[in-house]
């Protein structure tokens, strides 16, 4: 199954699962954070406070809590520096752990905001390169709309 760029508020997708590009601390910060945040219910929040840390380059899932989708991944995404720190990588790694969990837990459906490139100064073009490395790699195995 490919995978659609489509420009659109990400609370408002169809999906199974969205993705929020989320800080590594459990708080509610600007951009895709705060418009996921606006729209669901409190309980979010509380759940992403009970997972703590998140790991760059690593990613949780919780509940969606009044959102339109079933579960929420937050994916906690580098900051870039200068691109000779893992950043990729690190990217990437964050990508791939998104969409595992959306295979663990039957989605069949996942949207993703273009990871790392707002709040964390990430090339758009880099980051985009690596958000389709990761769709076209992991499509190779799974049938799920991206």
């Amino acid at each position: 199954m490919p995978f659609d760029i489509v420009r659109n508020d990400i609370t408002n997708m169809q999906v199974d699962a969205i993705v929020n590009a989320d800080s590594r601390l459990p708080r509610v910060n600007a951009g895709v954070d705060s418009a996921i945040h606006k729209k669901a219910d409190p309980s979010l929040l509380a759940a992403r406070k009970e997972i703590g840390y998140i790991q760059p380059g690593t990613a949780a899932i919780t509940p969606a809590f009044g959102l339109d989708a079933e579960y929420v991944i937050h994916a906690a995404t580098p900051t870039w520096i200068d691109g000779l720190h893992g950043e990729a990588e690190s990217l990437r790694a964050a990508y791939d752990m998104c969409l595992n969990l959306a295979a663990e837990n039957n989605c069949d459906s996942i949207a993703f905001p273009l990871l790392a490139s707002g709040n964390h100064g990430f090339p758009q073009s880099k980051a985009l390169q690596i958000a389709i490395g990761a769709f076209s790699a992991f499509l190779m195995d799974h049938d799920m709309q991206i």
